[in-house]
């Protein structure tokens, strides 16, 4: 098994009289990791599918006598896609008050409505985790430093998922398996989603803005509906663990901007089956798009991993001066221009620099990626 970096973070929670919730997206591993925790451990659990129909009538408004049932001897219940169960949140609450020296693990696909129905009945009684695709440290460490360099221009062809890492040879076909049958399933499946072919058209119009803002009224006239319900749907594919936003820093200065955003793929292998593009990086005009995406998605999951709490922005003025990467941490800001090539040479700013004298900055590039992301 390849060692998941989220794994060590998970152990030290557990057993400390409070839930955890392990959400990401489909096929991305919970499962395989939430078992290699329980066999790691030695100890008697029951796995719930919540697929199952039995299951989920079991779990949806238990009684405590129920559940003390449910649990019997074991030590650690696992509740795998638990946002399928009606009142999960109530169940949930009952289990932690009930039984506080059995560790209950809930696992989830989606957050667009676990985590709202699980925070309140569940406050001050969970630990929260977010698990993505394997990253370049976790292959790192289990290949080689020198074997997953090689490997850079597929990873960011062909991305990161488990099932597409395993079983080289026919990734193409596999990622597109993947992004029609389950990656917007968690959507497709609320009721409240009148127009799906919407969005569709408007996951492909972000998969080629990569790298760039996105402009919320022009995409609204693009796909010709209203600016709210891209702003819903965009909302929906974050919750989905499909993309993520980076905002613009911004503090003082008037020619900042302050409300515009980019938004990137968690997985270039799902972004690039989105537009059915896996043509090799010395054939695309996109490479420095996906470089840029690659690193910042790469960067965010490493700290994510190590739980560093870390606020991430880019920077744009209105006369177009730009740092693409920039971290808000421990009271100071560090920004980052990513460029592919390693011979292009970049300056930070003039505008940047007099603004945040005291701000750090760096170039990554394809020579010194490595220490930025491991």
């Amino acid at each position: 098994m390849i060692q998941r970096n989220i794994a060590d973070a998970i152990s030290k929670k557990l057993f400390k009289k409070k839930a955890l919730l392990i959400t990401g997206a489909r096929q991305v591993g919970k499962t395989t990791l939430v078992r290699y925790l329980s066999d790691n451990l030695a100890l008697p659990f029951n796995y719930l599918n919540c697929d199952e129909p039995d299951v989920r009538m079991a779990l949806s408004n238990p009684s405590s006598t129920q559940l003390k049932q449910l649990i019997g001897t074991k030590k650690m219940i696992i509740i795998d896609e638990a946002q399928r169960i009606q009142n999960i949140g109530v169940t949930s609450k009952l289990f932690v008050d009930s039984f506080p020296d059995v560790q209950l693990i809930l696992t989830g696909s989606s957050s667009l409505d676990m985590l709202s129905e699980l925070s309140e009945p569940l406050t001050g009684r969970k630990f929260e985790f977010t698990m993505h695709p394997f990253s370049f440290s976790e292959l790192m460490a289990h290949f080689g430093a020198m074997e997953e360099n090689r490997m850079l221009d597929s990873r960011m062809i062909y991305g990161y998922y488990p099932e597409i890492v395993l079983n080289p040879g026919d990734e193409a076909d596999r990622l597109l398996e993947l992004t029609n049958s389950y990656l917007f399933k968690d959507i497709l499946a609320l009721g409240t989603l009148k127009k799906p072919v919407v969005l569709d058209t408007l996951t492909q119009a972000l998969a080629l803005q990569i790298g760039n803002e996105v402009s919320l009224n022009e995409l609204s006239q693009t796909l010709a509906v209203d600016k709210n319900t891209i702003i819903r749907y965009i909302d929906l594919l974050e919750k989905s663990f499909v993309i993520f936003s980076l905002h613009s820093w911004s503090r003082n200065l008037r020619n900042e901007l302050k409300k515009s955003r980019k938004i990137y793929f968690w997985d270039m292998g799902v972004r690039n089956a989105i537009i059915k593009n896996f043509n090799p990086l010395d054939l695309r005009n996109d490479k420095g798009a996906i470089w840029e995406n690659f690193i910042i998605a790469e960067r965010i999951k490493f700290l994510n991993s190590k739980n560093k709490k870390v606020n991430s922005y880019f920077w744009r003025t209105a006369q177009q001066q730009e740092i693409d990467y920039i971290e808000d941490y421990g009271g100071n800001l560090y920004s980052y221009e990513i460029k592919y090539n390693p011979a292009v040479r970049v300056k930070q700013p003039i505008t940047f620099n007099k603004a945040y004298p005291t701000a750090e900055f760096k170039v990554i590039n394809r020579s010194n990626y490595q220490d930025f992301i491991v």
